[in-house]
């Protein structure tokens, strides 16, 4: 079968069923004319990396409801633009956000640059979201190649080399199928292709407009592709929080931007993420349980302290804020874990 007529197969099935999502134009819509707004496809885009739609969904109407072009997010404070954030993770992803923004606004007039090499110019924007962008919003026939796209190529070809090995070529795979026409829509089908059908465990063959030409149904092994490398166990650090009140005021710090939670609000703490540090005053220090979290790359295990700090006692590092000054959402979510356990422990 033609790469043509494979475009063409898949794109007939997304007119059909092209999943409705807040920041998408459906392909009926596209056909009449109406464009997506280059803002919100990039803040989807960058929102969805490492996460799913389904998590990302209160958080875009958010965003988009607070800020509603990319001039407004380009003002926005820093600490606001992170407290909306908390709890998606991963949080250089909002910094990038205002960076990118904001060289939006100063360097190109406010309007998203209209191709893929333009928007690789931008903060923080690598070539997924760039080539995503340019294909969703300005129908620029670059290729898209996220974790859906890679496995419904290593099945599609039956390719055998395992992930990550196999990027490169399941890239140029993905390279030969997209079309001249509707490269936007196309890359949406592909990827809804392989979150609604070509999934993970028991993909639907039956109903897949590809199940024809594919390869790996062929010889029956579509469920064990893609293969993948074997991850390393993750490792366990451990470390401490302090959780200091001072009559209703809570101690809490504003992390450095670089590095993790980079920007975020938190507690207190010393011997889980390189930086060291001790307990911010002298006190009675509690120990009232452990909270656990997993990161990308470790298990982290924190055992938390509480104690109440007498008016004018000396604090190295943190600031008292009270409870109208910031909320528990505002924290991401290792340190909302604390903050929970912490709440439950005091109000017994």
């Amino acid at each position: 079968m033609r790469d043509a007529d494979l475009s063409d197969l898949l794109l007939d099935w997304y007119d059909r069923d092209a999943r409705v999502m807040p920041w998408r134009v459906s392909p009926h819509d596209r056909k009449a004319g109406i464009l997506p707004d280059p803002y919100r496809i990039w803040l989807s885009e960058v929102m969805l990396q490492q996460t799913t739609v389904a998590a990302v969904k209160d958080y875009y109407h958010r965003f988009t409801a607070r800020w509603p072009a990319v001039t407004d997010l380009a003002a926005a404070q820093d600490a606001d633009v992170m407290a909306e954030w908390a709890g998606l993770g991963y949080y250089a992803r909002a910094r990038n956000l205002l960076k990118a923004a904001r060289a939006v606004v100063a360097d190109h007039g406010g309007v998203f640059p209209g191709s893929r090499d333009g928007l690789l110019s931008l903060p923080g924007i690598g070539p997924y979201t760039a080539s995503a962008v340019a294909a969703i919003a300005y129908d620029e026939p670059a290729t898209v190649v996220d974790g859906n796209v890679e496995r419904v190529m290593s099945r599609m070809f039956a390719v055998q080399t395992p992930l990550p090995v196999a990027k490169a070529e399941l890239t140029t795979l993905a390279a030969s199928l997209t079309p001249d026409q509707r490269p936007g829509d196309y890359a949406q089908a592909v990827m809804d292709l392989g979150a609604t059908i070509c999934t993970p465990r028991n993909p639907a063959c039956g109903i897949c407009p590809w199940m024809q030409a594919c390869e790996a149904r062929q010889q029956g092994i579509q469920a064990q592709l893609p293969r993948k490398m074997a991850k390393p166990e993750k490792p366990v650090r451990r470390g401490n929080l302090w959780l200091a009140t001072q009559g209703q005021r809570l101690l809490l710090q504003r992390r450095p931007d670089k590095g993790l939670l980079g920007g975020m609000l938190g507690f207190p703490g010393d011997g889980w993420d390189g930086a060291g540090g001790s307990a911010p005053a002298l006190a009675d220090w509690q120990e009232i349980g452990e909270i656990r979290h997993t990161f990308t790359h470790f298990h982290l295990y924190l055992t938390l302290h509480a104690a109440e700090l007498p008016v004018g006692s000396v604090v190295t590092h943190g600031h008292f804020l009270s409870g109208n000054e910031f909320s528990g959402a505002d924290l991401p979510t290792v340190m909302r874990k604390a903050y929970d356990l912490w709440r439950d422990t005091v109000t017994r």
